[in-house]
């Protein structure tokens, strides 16, 4: 067998491995990542399977559905869809990045720009007023006279 034959054998076994072991994955992760994107709703707002609520026999009981899915083999959007027609939208965790939900995730990045836009507008108004000086008060000195007021500062501090 040439190099080139064996180069092209391992390049094609491992065509043909690569997409059968993507689904290989481990369950309890699966079951750790799909409890990480739900909320308890007993009201605690947390986390499903964060729920430390004492006496809580809603995380109980979802976390059971959980593994029940997990196990038949359902796949992570029909198991989270399940659960939202079971418990109502407020059970995930991060709202779905479709239909009125992407207010959602556009909000807050356009409160951040609106915010900034309105802190820069007032600043540059304020930089752009002019400055009022009370009619009592001394002029601004400049130029030649602010040269001959430094040097005297500095004749009088040095001896």
């Amino acid at each position: 067998m040439t190099a080139a034959s064996k180069r092209a054998f391992r390049i094609v076994l491992l065509g043909i491995a690569i997409p059968m072991l993507m689904g290989a994955g481990d369950q309890a992760a699966r079951f750790n990542d799909l409890g990480h994107r739900m909320m308890c709703v007993c009201g605690c707002n947390q986390i499903l399977l964060e729920c430390n609520h004492v006496g809580c026999t809603y995380s109980d009981r979802m976390r059971a559905e959980l593994v029940a899915a997990v196990d038949r083999g359902d796949n992570d959007d029909l198991t989270l869809q399940s659960f939202v027609q079971k418990y109502g939208p407020p059970v995930l965790a991060a709202p779905t990045k479709s239909g009125f939900d992407r207010v959602a995730w556009v909000a807050p990045y356009l409160a951040l720009v609106l915010g900034l836009g309105l802190v820069t507008f007032i600043i540059r108004g304020w930089n752009s007023r002019p400055l009022v000086l009370p009619a009592n008060a001394p002029a601004p000195v400049h130029g030649a006279e602010l040269d001959r007021f430094r040097a005297q500062a500095r004749k009088e501090t040095e001896t």
